[in-house]
């Protein structure tokens, strides 16, 4: 579910934000959250009887094919071309989001496509990532034409850690739920050039790699779902591993934990925001916020902004309480908040469980105009590949349909979860026994979750 009100004048505000599922169920709302629970729980008794010992931690890849290094190049100019592509259209396309190729490819074919694409397939952006090819090239033609070569890249500090990536992600929320002109294609355009303009720089100051992997909040985001899947593309080779296995490795360096905690507190707050409690509070929130002065654009961003932040901060108070439940329950003598650091990477499948319940429908039906967007990029009535012409077919999945898709994300996103704090757990503790019990309380935040997750979806079609 994604509030994109630029598609308003395209289709009634309830629908268009993706949650579509829920109505006409053959079964009541209420029996899924128990059934959820009781799916948990079993879950998580059946871990502790059948999984003993850790099975994920230090699992070994296995190559299994080269890949010709041309194709990394290759997929970079792609990226390049169709970055290019998508800025051109903002400025010199319609004005009207509609007709306009970029807010289609900006908030669903890249924000949700990838999302859901990288847990499949691997780290498919960073292969098609435009800067990173941009940098590259420009440092292989600089590396050619100097003389005395290129200076050695400044060291990154430690501290900065994924902060970078944290700031990243969170404006690019804050454009989605909260900015005015997130429905302009100039706009958007501009965003993505200044956002471009930051990677360069810090790419240039800390090196590609080490930036793509820190500071690029884009690269770090959709990298942190990418270590969910069972393929690991890297140095002109294709590994495989068990799934699951590649968050084991994270390396969870400063401002890891927020990054995850923002992810899924603004997709909560996505789905919270076209619920009836938002619905009634906000605007309050507006007109308090005009009596201080405010005009009401930016009131109403302030508001969203206000949200936003609520959000994150309440899933953040969920996870660290379970982090301080699991430290009592192990009488562990590490601190809180190094433990929190630790069991991070639990929270990576929650979070593409949430993409994934929230977006889905919206991928399933507003994805869809890509097909005649590609033909008519710039709203013109051009027809380049013949498919300009193309509708959307709302038929091809009922909303009960939806409905199982967004609950099924929901409970294997937080079995998902249950599985690799387990694990991790019983290589953190001493014996099984206390693994076990320190577990009771990440159980009662996986439930949360997964319940504040089923109200949500159900609160959007109430």
């Amino acid at each position: 579910m994604v509030r994109i009100r630029l598609f308003a004048a395209l289709r009634d505000a309830a629908r268009a934000h993706g949650f579509v599922g829920g109505e006409a169920l053959p079964i009541p709302k209420w029996l899924f959250g128990w059934a959820a629970t009781v799916v948990l729980v079993a879950s998580f008794v059946g871990l502790a009887v059948l999984w003993p010992r850790a099975r994920l931690e230090g699992v070994q890849e296995r190559r299994v094919m080269s890949v010709p290094k041309v194709l990394d190049p290759i997929c970079g100019a792609i990226g390049a071309a169709l970055f290019a592509l998508i800025v051109y259209a903002g400025y010199a396309g319609s004005q009207s989001g509609p007709s306009n190729i970029a807010p289609v490819f900006i908030f669903i074919i890249f924000w949700v496509g990838t999302a859901i694409l990288s847990p499949l397939v691997g780290d498919v952006f960073k292969a098609f990532n435009p800067w990173r090819a941009i940098a590259r090239a420009v440092g292989w033609a600089a590396t050619k034409l100097s003389r005395k070569g290129l200076p050695a890249a400044m060291a990154y500090p430690a501290w900065l850690g994924r902060w970078p990536a944290v700031v990243g992600i969170l404006g690019f929320a804050w454009v989605e739920l909260a900015y005015s002109g997130r429905g302009d294609p100039s706009n958007l355009a501009t965003l993505a050039l200044a956002y471009a303009a930051v990677q360069l720089v810090g790419m240039a100051l800390y090196g590609i790699e080490t930036w793509n992997r820190y500071g690029d909040g884009f690269g770090v985001y959709f990298g942190l779902f990418a270590r969910l899947s069972p393929l690991n593309w890297v140095r002109g080779e294709l590994r495989v591993r068990p799934p699951l296995a590649g968050l084991t490795t994270l390396d969870v360096v400063p401002g890891t934990v927020a990054l995850l905690c923002a992810v899924i507190g603004t997709t909560s707050f996505d789905g919270f925001s076209n619920g009836p409690i938002w619905t009634n509070v906000a605007p309050r929130i507006t007109n308090s916020l005009r009596d201080l002065g405010f005009g009401q654009a930016t009131a109403v961003e302030l508001a969203s902004t206000i949200g936003l932040v609520t959000a994150v901060l309440v899933v953040s108070g969920l996870y660290w309480l379970g982090v301080v439940g699991m430290r009592r329950e192990s009488r562990d003598t590490v601190g809180a908040s190094v433990l929190a650091r630790r069991f991070v990477h639990s929270l990576v499948p929650i979070a593409v469980a949430y993409i994934v319940a929230h977006y889905f429908s919206l991928l399933a039906f507003d994805g869809q105009r890509i097909a005649y967007l590609s033909s008519d990029p710039f709203g013109r009535g051009d027809n380049f590949f013949g498919t300009a012409t193309a509708t959307v077919n709302f038929a091809w999945i009922s909303a009960t349909g939806i409905w199982y898709v967004q609950v099924a994300a929901l409970v294997c996103g937080h079995i998902a979860g249950l599985v690799m704090a387990h694990d991790r757990a019983l290589v953190t503790f001493k014996t099984g026994r206390v693994a076990t019990r320190s577990q009771y309380w990440m159980l009662a935040v996986m439930i949360a979750f997964t319940s504040l997750g089923l109200w949500l979806l159900s609160a959007a079609n109430s």
